[in-house]
């Protein structure tokens, strides 16, 4: 063995490794686990150039990954005024009165449906406190935004519009717009006059992001777009990553042969810990925008339509990759959109096993928690989602579902009893990344599923660890703590499996290890 970069000693490791459950020290080389055992074992393991960390009192753990979010793409997302905490029109309309102007235009981002009051969403609501001035604000979900006049002028959009995708430009009975654009072609529109940071801003918040992710313990997140590849490939070249990232590209309705072969041939495209792995489906919308796919309408007479037009163009996509060896994930929240996916999977036979996943499934029957594990479907979830809701029914995603659907929400540890892998995450920007709060959270949903049971503590450490990698096809690479897989490790002051929830969210990070490169030491 040769001698370890790296030794960490004296914290209390669970190595999530059946052969090993518990150890108290760890030794990397080159990027790579080498040995686990104990403190005598050490002055075997070192050399003249090792460093040794001691980690007395602190509790260590496979490096944490949010198994969704979007860290590049997110940059976008994330620009402008903070309005996650607006909570009605009257703090919209202060919030707005006193924003920073950008190149002339108002940005915000995180705005919640929940604050328009149950109003339809209309650019009237606030046209008088922003004046001339265009804006464009993008709702929490990330699936729609409001803009206001002069921002649909600057874009040329004075009606409806088509779309290959389930999109819309919502107008009222005279066919003008109401300033509500529903999925991402229909804002598209406008985003493209909407100012951008420049290349050197989006470089320099990236590393910043990053480097914060990495402070709440997080080694890796699964990047559910196709972020920009240029921008990860220079930086990367630059500097240590602080968090490993695998990015899965957006296949959309209308894509073609040219197009899936364009997607196939970007597998394996990466540099030091960046890789492109897996391309990203969109199989419906959000309840909130009325464009979840469900089995039966929702209380406004919507969500009944496919994202994709032809639901079955989606699963010959799917099968078209799936024979090149491409793995998929599928954003499916509505009861309808899960069961397809699922049948999709179905056709694929038993190689489909183990090699597709979906994302969010925030409502599904009890019928269809087995097939997770027949087919060997990979769910991903993310809990603090669930803080959108609110337990009374009173939120705008229980009330468009119904007490039956909403009483269905999230179903985190029936899905982990049924024996399916559980990867959870964030969904950055639309939920804040900190690792801490999204393993709390699990073990404790809020809102809607809040009258479910979360998950236990170690579920909720596995679905950050042993089944984010099972999502990802790297069970025999990352997950655990075991000689031969990666030096991605996560030290907490607190036990994360035997803290209590409120405890491991304010939870010091004592160091956080990403390809065996120390990213981040607590204080």
């Amino acid at each position: 063995m040769p001698a370890a970069d790296l030794i960490l000693i004296g914290a209390q490791v669970r190595t999530l490794d059946p052969a090993r459950p518990t150890a108290s020290a760890v030794a990397v080389h080159d990027g790579v686990i080498t040995a686990v055992g104990e403190r005598d074992d050490v002055r075997d393991w070192r050399g003249s150039g090792t460093e040794v960390v001691d980690l007395t009192g602190a509790h260590l753990v496979p490096g944490l990954v949010d198994a969704h979010s979007h860290p590049v793409w997110g940059l976008e997302m994330a620009t402008g005024t903070d309005l996650a905490g607006v909570r009605d029109l009257a703090g919209l309309r202060a919030a707005l009165a006193g924003a920073e102007r950008v190149d002339g235009w108002v940005v915000g981002h995180g705005l919640d449906h929940n604050a328009f009051e149950g109003r339809p969403v209309h650019h009237d609501l606030v046209a008088d406190v922003l004046g001339s001035t265009p804006a464009f604000l993008r709702l929490y979900d990330g699936h729609s935004a409001l803009v206001n006049g002069p921002a649909l002028a600057a874009a040329g959009v004075t009606g409806p519009r088509s779309f290959a995708q389930r999109a819309q430009v919502v107008c009222d009975a005279g066919g003008r717009p109401t300033g509500h654009l529903v999925e991402h072609a229909a804002m598209d529109l406008v985003t493209d006059v909407v100012p951008r940071p420049s290349y050197a801003d989006r470089r320099a918040r990236l590393l910043e992001l990053l480097s914060a992710m990495a402070a709440t313990g997080l080694t890796g997140a699964h990047v559910m777009d196709g972020g920009d590849l240029d921008l990860m490939a220079a930086v990367s070249e630059e500097t240590v990553l602080p968090v490993r990232l695998r990015f899965a590209p957006w296949c959309m309705p209308g894509a073609d042969d040219d197009a899936l072969r364009e997607l196939i041939e970007l597998q394996g495209r990466g540099g030091r810990h960046w890789l492109v792995g897996g391309v990203k489906f969109f199989m419906d919308g959000t309840v909130e925008g009325g464009t979840a796919w469900l089995e039966h309408p929702d209380c406004h007479g919507q969500g009944t339509d496919a994202f994709w037009p032809d639901p079955e163009a989606y699963a010959a996509a799917v099968r078209t990759l799936h024979a090149a060896g491409v793995r998929t994930a599928t954003h499916a929240i509505g009861d309808a959109a899960v069961r397809h996916v699922l049948d999709t999977v179905a056709s694929l036979g038993p190689g489909g096993r183990g090699a597709h996943r979906i994302e969010h499934i925030e409502t599904v029957p009890d019928e269809l928690l087995p097939r997770f594990v027949e087919l060997g479907v990979a769910a991903s979830l993310q809990p603090p989602h669930t803080g959108y809701t609110r337990d009374d029914g009173t939120d705008e995603w229980s009330r468009r579902l119904g007490a039956d659907r909403s009483g269905r929400a999230w179903r985190l540890r029936d899905l982990r009893e049924a024996g399916a892998t559980v990867a959870l995450g964030s969904d950055w920007p639309i939920a804040h990344y900190d690792a801490r709060a999204v393993l709390a959270t699990a073990r404790r949903p809020k809102g809607a599923a809040a009258q479910r049971p979360g998950l236990t503590p170690l579920q909720a450490l596995e679905g950050c660890t042993s089944h984010a990698a099972a999502a990802a096809g790297e069970s025999a690479l990352a997950g655990r703590i075991a000689p031969g897989l990666r030096a991605d490790l996560t030290a907490f002051a607190v036990d994360p499996v035997h803290a209590p929830g409120d405890e491991l969210a304010d939870a010091p990070v004592a160091l956080t290890v990403t390809g065996g490169h120390v990213v981040h030491r607590g204080r």
